[in-house]
């Protein structure tokens, strides 16, 4: 590992050396402009000429929720999305979660400026959360594609549709943004950008941006704080340009406690970690070895493993053996737990056009990530120390890849030629360290990256290499665009145990050289079109201890009926515009095939290996529609609803044809039937307000649907003024309240996984009411 890993640091300098050589590109990036939109300037765009269900938001949209949140809580509102977290600004990426269409995250794709970002997952095993790689106010737009993402979409999980993030570019003019946000739970967040301008007439253009954020807990004791810089360098070419950017994130955040529908009736929403109360959280581990160590007891005298007369000693005699009330069992709550990440991601390229018909655009991009989870855990002792461990899951991400394309017009046809290539080398390791056996506090903390493990329980070494080609054909003939091409896609992934601990290693490979797309878009007039389109997609494996065909037992890898996940997904639809309206109204049918799931084993905690079955097909259909209307020039409406029934089609059996998990019939978990929001906005340009209401309905985390979560309704809130004139022109005060009746209820579920059937620790609440002021300046 270490060879390979001195190689990948080795490209990686390089590349970063080319970059502070060099301007570099990121494709189709958004223009420098202020973010803050004027008032007759649309901020939600559904998607017109395309034959495909599509919408964009700009930054100004985002401008107007609190500073800081994650652009994923922000297209929350578009059709068909369901995106869940625990905290205000949707940045807490162990209760991040988004869903489309029933395709749960690990489902779609995720790309910045066409760089992959990989799945997003809390394990990030193939890229990083959109909330490490950007800072909020430079993310210049956001594509949300439902169905069909574009071929050129740098993914391998997309099968359920494809989010878009593009960045900010430097502006033209030299200048400097700034805000300053204070809220509840002491809230405090800064952030800077320096523009540079033109460094010289026709010469390049430089942003540099920071951002610092530190919070506390919304309830328990805790922070969520984050450092990070982004630089970007562009200089333009003619019509195009070569760009670069290098960005670095520094985050680290305390977890909430997982719970169940059980513990939410006996302990409430506010139950949390044992953080400060170190000495409560020793009593209940010190009860919960003397539990065991009198059950190993007992099954020693029934099976006559112990001598007669053999006599119990407890290791903890003071403790006893019933927990602390309301305290029941061991899993109620633990010490305290985190999420430590380091992430650089770097990029250097163009789009340049090289004759009036042809234009040539690549990327050669870079990413490295150091990770930590952290639990502390009960269910392992330090020998001669506390009766607990530091449990830690550690990731280390070295993969660098290029993304190219060239688009030919040709008459009436643009053909677009494109290539993806990416080599990742991803360690990971499950590891316990120590804590002396101390009163008051422990002797380690959960912020920083501990060292000396007393033990490591497996470690592997993935490699994944990832080739994928497209090549589509645009015919416009005024009236009628047609689209139609393909794309290949072959992941290659090996995992090589350097301790095995028990789970599998292999290699698999998910390939198929011909995956289809086509569209029509038919023009009614200049303001109404129809569209159709038809899309195949499939999802590479993934390679990780911790989730994928390897997060589980050899034998059970063996056992698989390994084949990769794939979807067909059909969409008609309709849209309209005019001066005070657009609209769009689509619906779809998605034949998904092979899907494979992980029943959770056990708490999350204990980490046991998943236990993973292919269970068949599912059927998903639905429709959604959305709409801004333009009431007069300075207020405006927007609303959405989407209706989605997804549903496995079979029984999950094992090898005997006996069935384990009675699927056939149940909605997918996670997938809301209904989701339906609304907003209304004001903005005269100086005054600016908008209130926005988003209705979840009833999610499953069963598989056997007999565990559930109800609907709920949370309403969000902003006002504020621009300063445009005198002394005080450019600056800008922000008022934003969060759920705004301080309503209780679960937000993420299947924190830890899902199981058959039944209640299980692996839901989070929502956060409660919570406002934040923000002074914004741009000079």
């Amino acid at each position: 590992m270490n060879q390979i890993m001195s190689r990948r640091l080795r490209a990686g300098a390089a590349l970063i050396a080319m970059l502070a050589a060099t301007p570099a590109y990121a494709a189709d990036a958004a223009d420098g402009a202020a973010v803050d939109a004027g008032p007759a300037e649309e901020i939600v765009v559904l998607g017109t000429g395309q034959a495909r269900q599509v919408q964009e938001l700009g930054a100004a949209d985002i401008a107007l929720d609190v500073a800081g949140i994650s652009p994923l809580k922000a297209i929350d509102k578009l059709p068909g999305v369901n995106f869940q977290s625990a905290d205000a600004f949707g940045a807490y990426e162990w209760s991040s979660r988004i869903s489309i269409r029933g395709f749960s995250q690990n489902q779609l794709g995720f790309t910045l400026d066409g760089i992959p970002l990989g799945d997003m997952s809390y394990g990030n095993h193939n890229g990083l959360h959109i909330s490490r790689a950007l800072i909020s106010e430079n993310v210049g737009r956001v594509e949300v594609a439902q169905g069909a993402g574009a071929l050129a979409a740098a993914s391998s999980s997309n099968l359920g549709g494809t989010i878009e993030f593009f960045s900010r570019d430097p502006k033209a003019d030299m200048g400097v943004e700034f805000s300053g946000t204070y809220g509840s739970e002491d809230t405090k967040r800064g952030f800077v950008r320096l523009d540079s301008g033109e460094i010289m007439s026709g010469g390049p253009m430089l942003a540099v941006s920071y951002a610092w954020q530190d919070a506390d807990k919304w309830k328990g004791d805790g922070v969520q704080r984050q450092h990070q810089v982004n630089a970007r360098l562009v200089q333009p070419v003619g019509d195009g340009k070569l760009f670069g950017f290098v960005n670095y994130s520094d985050r680290a955040e305390n977890d909430y406690q997982d719970l169940s529908a059980e513990m939410i009736g006996r302990l409430g929403y506010d139950w949390d970690n044992y953080a400060k109360d170190w000495d409560l959280a020793v009593r209940v581990a010190q009860v919960y070895q003397n539990q065991v160590t009198r059950a190993a007891f007992n099954a020693g005298v029934a099976n006559g493993s112990l001598p007669l007369g053999a006599t119990y000693t407890a290791p903890y005699p003071g403790a006893g053996e019933a927990f602390p009330a309301p305290i029941l069992t061991v899993d109620d709550a633990y010490y305290d737990a985190s999420g430590l990440r380091k992430d650089w991601l770097a990029g250097i390229g163009g789009d340049v056009p090289v004759t009036d018909n042809w234009t040539l655009k690549a990327t050669g991009y870079y990413h490295s990530n150091r990770g930590r989870g952290l639990w502390f855990t009960p269910y392992v002792t330090t020998p001669g120390g506390a009766p607990m461990t530091i449990r830690t899951t550690e990731y280390a991400i070295e993969r660098y890849g290029v993304v190219a394309s060239s688009e030919f017009k040709i008459g009436a046809n643009t053909l677009d030629l494109g290539l993806w290539y990416e080599d990742n080398d991803f360690n990971q390791a499950r590891r316990f360290y120590g804590l002396a056996n101390t009163t008051g506090a422990p002797s380690r903390g959960s912020l920083k990256f501990p060292k000396d493990p007393l033990a490591t329980q497996w470690e592997f070494d993935f490699k994944t290499e990832t080739l994928q080609y497209h090549v589509q054909d645009t015919l416009d003939l005024g009236q009628v665009q047609i689209n139609a091409g393909w794309k290949g896609l072959k992941v290659t992934n090996e995992a090589s145990p350097v301790v095995s601990g028990g789970l599998a290693s292999g290699r698999t490979v998910a390939k198929d050289w011909f995956l289809p797309q086509a569209g029509v878009l038919f023009r009614l007039n200049d303001d109404n079109e129809l569209f159709a389109s038809y899309t195949q997609n499939m999802r590479a494996f993934e390679s990780s201890a911790t989730g994928g065909p390897f997060a589980t037992t050899q034998a059970g890898f063996d056992a698989l009926d390994l084949k990769p996940e794939t979807s067909t997904t059909y969409e008609l639809g309709f849209r309209t515009k005019s001066p005070v309206f657009q609209g769009v109204v689509v619906g779809y049918y998605v034949d998904f095939k092979d899907r494979i799931i992980a029943f959770a084993n056990g708490s999350g905690i204990q980490g046991n290996p998943a236990i993973l079955q292919n269970v068949g097909d599912v059927r998903s259909w639905g429709i959604e529609a959305a709409g801004t209307f333009r009431v007069t020039p300075d207020l405006s409406l927007f609303g959405s609803y989407a209706y989605n029934d997804s549903e496995y089609q079979d029984d999950v059996v094992n090898a005997a044809n006996v069935v384990i998990a009675a699927t056939a019939g149940k909605t997918v978990v996670n997938s809301p039937r209904h989701l339906a929001k609304g907003e209304i906005t004001w903005d005269n340009g100086n005054i600016f307000a908008r209130v926005g209401a988003n209705y979840t309905s009833k999610r499953y985390y069963s598989f056997e649907n007999d565990a559930a979560v109800g609907g709920f309704v949370i309403v969000d809130a902003s006002i504020g003024y621009r300063f445009t004139d005198g002394m005080l022109g450019g600056l800008t005060i922000q008022a934003n309240a969060t759920n705004l009746f301080d309503k209780a209820y679960v937000s993420t579920i299947g924190t830890n996984g899902f199981a058959n059937r039944g209640d299980s620790q692996t839901l989070l609440a929502g956060a409660p009411q919570q406002f934040f002021v923000t002074l914004k300046g741009d000079f």
